[in-house]
């Protein structure tokens, strides 16, 4: 028998059997009162431990079976393909079509997940954005973001019997807007709403309510740049070329 697998041989056993352990449960099979000891052993394994329960179950990756979405649970313990619970919120969030709200991620991954959500968003790792009465949690880039806010916004508004491909062409559109496009098109959602409406589109979309109403106005007086996404000399000023010295 391979050295390295006897030595872990206890370890082996005491998976196959339970296939999740707790530290206690290792300590145990292998006599041992260490934690370093634990833990020399399992380096040797391709193992990982649980994002529930602050990590206190352990498991081995030819045991755990990933669902579609890269969970597993087992023994009162959560697993995922994605590690720790803040990387695993991370990316439930930036896959959502129309981001997340806290509860439910929370039952999405069966536990509690508003600390890690405002640790992610601390890290700009995530944003948040006010929708109605609760936050929702959507991806930093802001192309993506307004992509999830467009999505959440139109499941919002239509009637729960419109077609999903209807719900999905209004978030294809919205992503292939430019700038001034998508400026114009938050303004006329705003002239909709009426008083507040630059409020509610710029929660709704992730943009400035001065942008709403920028957009707003250009619409009601026709003062719209034709060929132009940005007004003339908008954006960075163009980079004076250097000749080399004769």
């Amino acid at each position: 028998m391979n050295t390295v697998h006897f030595l872990v041989k206890p370890l082996l056993d005491l998976f196959e059997r339970l296939r999740v352990v707790t530290m206690p449960e290792m300590k145990a099979a292998l006599g041992t009162r260490a934690d370093v000891t634990v833990f020399r052993k399992l380096s040797t394994l391709p193992y990982r431990s649980s994002y529930s329960e602050r990590g206190r179950f352990y498991t081995l990756d030819s045991i755990a079976h990933f669902d579609t979405h890269g969970l597993w649970f087992c023994r009162e313990a959560c697993f995922s393909q994605q590690g720790t619970l803040l990387d695993t919120a991370e990316a439930f969030v930036q896959a959502a079509p129309a981001g997340y709200f806290t509860h439910e991620l929370a039952s999405q991954l069966h536990v509690p997940v508003k600390d890690a959500l405002r640790q992610l968003v601390q890290r700009d790792r995530l944003h948040r954005q006010l929708c109605g009465d609760l936050y929702l949690y959507t991806a930093p880039e802001r192309t993506r973001r307004q992509a999830q806010l467009a999505l959440r916004h139109s499941q919002a508004q239509a009637d729960e019997a419109a077609p999903e491909p209807l719900r999905a062409a209004i978030v294809l559109f919205y992503s292939l807007l430019d700038e001034q496009q998508r400026r114009l098109y938050a303004g006329l959602e705003s002239l909709k709403q009426g008083h507040g409406g630059d409020r509610q589109m710029a929660q709704r979309l992730g943009l400035d309510a001065d942008t709403v109403a920028r957009g707003r106005q250009e619409l009601l007086t026709g003062a719209i740049e034709r060929q132009r996404v940005r007004r003339s000399g908008g954006g960075r000023p163009r980079a004076e070329k250097k000749r080399p010295n004769s």
